[in-house]
């Protein structure tokens, strides 16, 4: 065979003189930049919201009593009428659009450029009212959306696919949200991706990675949460480590129960059914709970809960020892009501609140580890994506000996939460087909 037929040197021709793979990379590579460039400003966006109502409520405590449940009913309002896509965390809908059975044509009901930036806008109006949610769940969909819109640029037949555009979109959300490019190529993993995307999985690893580059560029290396400072772990953390792998389980197991019999409205009782006739009313009513309870923790319960968590993790917190609670609630509540609401930021914060109390209980001197493990152990259980919520977790650890301890926890509190609740995203994806004109089968 002479050198100039050897598949070898025909395939390094193709790489090289293909317009249409060349084109198509730097399509996706462009769109990548710009959804990680998109999140950033989302970040900002809803920082600045949160902040506007901190100063709002500085100036009159009491305020919150009459901005949060108008803000609540207003988002409800505008939401179900002209965005209905746009509500819940957008996780959901991400894997919904997924479903082989959704067609081209259907794919706007659940990801598009116009439910991108809604759900940027409501959101960063969310925390505006201090309701108890977070922008990464979202940031999930905003991404999914700039990504898919790439599509229309690109040469037809295309090797990359909708599916490979909708999960490498999805994962750039988590990766530039927290400053975790590894934690999106999980999440692609674990949650999002249903068949193996094997020709173009370089690409879209490549275009996760590069989300998340991107936010580490503009917002720095800096992590979300602050810089957990665990001691080298010893057989002293055997038994409150597995309290905390134990009550996260719990407690994540339950918290995603409530919002899987809330958010299908598949509850019988008569609150859920008031919401179904009622929706903005009831809205308004969830925002007056969201709003005392924030009161009666000095504002803690407000927002996603970073600040509170950063102040654990410093050990100068100084919210009610039943923050743990108010903030489950809060949250829980938040999401009921029907606003465009991500649980991550949230979910994070409850579970560190448990591991300091458990700190407390067993009066273990480590509190920081315990606050680690809680956030792994909470988020996976709520989520039921142990290695993401490990990753994200271990992101924020300073050293490497509590890796196997956090991945333990995440583990152990995933199976745990199993035992009591389906699956939150899953679950929700296929209500989330039930907008469709006719149901689709899973």
């Amino acid at each position: 065979m002479r050198f100039q037929d050897h598949p070898v040197k025909a395939g390094f021709e193709k790489e090289l003189t293909d317009w249409r793979m060349w084109w198509t990379r730097s399509v996706v590579v462009l769109f990548a930049v710009l959804a990680g460039l998109i999140v950033v400003g989302f970040t900002w966006l809803s920082e600045q919201a949160l902040e506007l109502f901190s100063q709002l409520r500085h100036v009159a405590w009491w305020s919150p009593l009459l901005w949060t449940p108008s803000c609540a009913a207003a988002i409800v309002w505008l939401t179900r009428r002209y965005v209905p896509g746009a509500g819940g965390s957008g996780i959901p809908q991400v894997m919904a659009t997924l479903y082989p059975s959704v067609t081209t044509v259907q794919q706007p009901l659940f990801v598009s450029l116009k439910l991108s930036f809604a759900k940027i806008g409501l959101t960063s109006w969310g925390l505006l009212g201090g309701l108890s949610l977070g922008r990464e769940g979202p940031s999930v969909q905003v991404a999914a959306g700039v990504m898919l819109a790439a599509r229309r640029w690109l040469p037809k037949p295309s090797a990359v696919t909708d599916h490979g555009l909708l999960v490498a979109g999805g994962a750039a959300g988590i990766a530039a949200a927290f400053n975790t490019p590894l934690a999106g190529v999980m999440f692609a993993i674990e949650e999002l991706s249903r068949t193996p995307e094997q020709r173009n999985s370089g690409l879209i690893m490549s275009c996760i990675v590069l989300a998340g580059l991107i936010a580490i560029s503009i917002d720095g290396n800096a992590t979300y949460f602050g810089i957990i400072r665990a001691q080298a772990v010893g057989w002293s953390l055997m038994f409150p480590g597995l309290l905390v792998a134990l009550c996260c389980g719990l407690s994540g197991g339950l918290f995603s129960r409530l919002l899987v019999n809330s958010l299908t409205g598949k509850s019988p009782d008569r609150i859920s059914r008031w919401r179904l006739r009622r929706p903005v009313l009831f809205a308004a009513c969830c925002g007056i709970v969201v709003a005392v309870i924030g009161l009666v923790t000095n504002g803690s319960t407000f927002g996603s809960g970073s600040a509170y968590t950063r102040e654990m993790v410093e050990g100068s917190a100084t919210a009610p020892g039943i923050f743990f609670f108010l903030k489950f609630i809060a949250t829980w509540i938040t999401a009921w009501s029907g606003v465009p609401a991500g649980i991550f930021a949230p979910a994070l914060s409850i579970g560190a609140a448990l591991g300091k109390d458990i700190a407390l209980l067993t009066q273990f001197p480590d509190a920081p580890t315990l606050i680690a493990l809680g956030m792994a152990g909470f988020l996976a259980a709520a989520t039921q994506a142990p290695l993401t919520a490990f990753i994200i977790v271990m992101e924020m650890v300073d050293g490497h000996a509590m890796v196997l301890s956090l991945m333990a926890c995440a583990l152990v509190s995933s199976t745990i939460s199993r035992l009591l609740s389906r699956s939150l995203y899953a679950t929700l994806a296929q209500s989330q087909l039930q907008r469709m004109p006719q149901a689709i089968s899973p």
